[in-house]
């Protein structure tokens, strides 16, 4: 989605090299710059479109975390959308920089951005997020364990919304009470919209 991936020759509509451009909401049209790093660039606009238009345009009220947040796409993205705030996580220092360049640049007050490791960010617990935003590199075993602390932790609340993004090849192990409701296949990975079940409805559902 936005980090260390092999190139696809011919993948279709993907933003400038260097350049995040914003597909809809308060921020459409802008272009923002992405910190040059090997295999780093924005989610494309195909993949941003359709999830944006399973989660519905607007994003009004909601608390939004994007973990693994490489060029912050999808975090600007529900931003420009009036998310209520969004909670970027990324490690590399440079990379986290860049994204509070492109948030001050917007004037977007109701950001923050964590330099941290993803899996070390999510042991301590923090107020329930409504949307999380969960794009692991690729082949490194991090979607599991990273769900498993989403939901263990406390860090979703009722209904939550979880979009998982994986390598094709790999269906994620995901917490019993996460139940899919979207899904697509584009090149190399797949990408999985689940929305959180209270434990009565889960199990309820399990004994069908």
């Amino acid at each position: 989605m936005k980090r260390k991936r092999k190139p696809t020759p011919n993948a279709s509509r993907r933003s400038a090299s260097g350049k995040l451009r914003i597909i809809g909401g308060d921020f459409r049209r802008r272009q923002l710059p992405v910190l040059e790093r090997q295999g780093l660039r924005p989610t494309p606009d195909r993949v941003r479109e359709t999830l944006f238009n399973w989660l519905g345009q607007a994003l009004y009220g909601q608390r939004v975390l994007d973990i693994f947040a490489g060029t912050g796409a999808l975090g600007i993205e529900a931003l420009s959308r009036e998310a209520a705030s969004v909670q970027f996580v990324e490690q590399d220092r440079g990379v986290a920089e860049q994204i509070r360049t492109n948030v001050e640049t917007l004037k977007a007050t109701n950001a923050e951005v964590s330099t941290q490791d993803a899996l070390a960010f999510l042991v301590k617990p923090d107020a329930p997020f409504d949307l999380v935003f969960l794009d692991p590199p690729f082949h490194h075993g991090l979607a599991a364990p990273c769900c498993i602390a989403l939901e263990e932790n406390g860090w979703l609340s009722p209904g939550a919304m979880i979009y998982v993004e994986t390598e094709a090849a790999l269906t994620p192990d995901v917490p019993a009470n996460w139940a899919l409701y979207r899904e697509t296949t584009a090149g190399e990975s797949t990408a999985r919209l689940y929305q959180r079940q209270n434990a009565t409805s889960a199990l309820a559902a399990d004994s069908v």
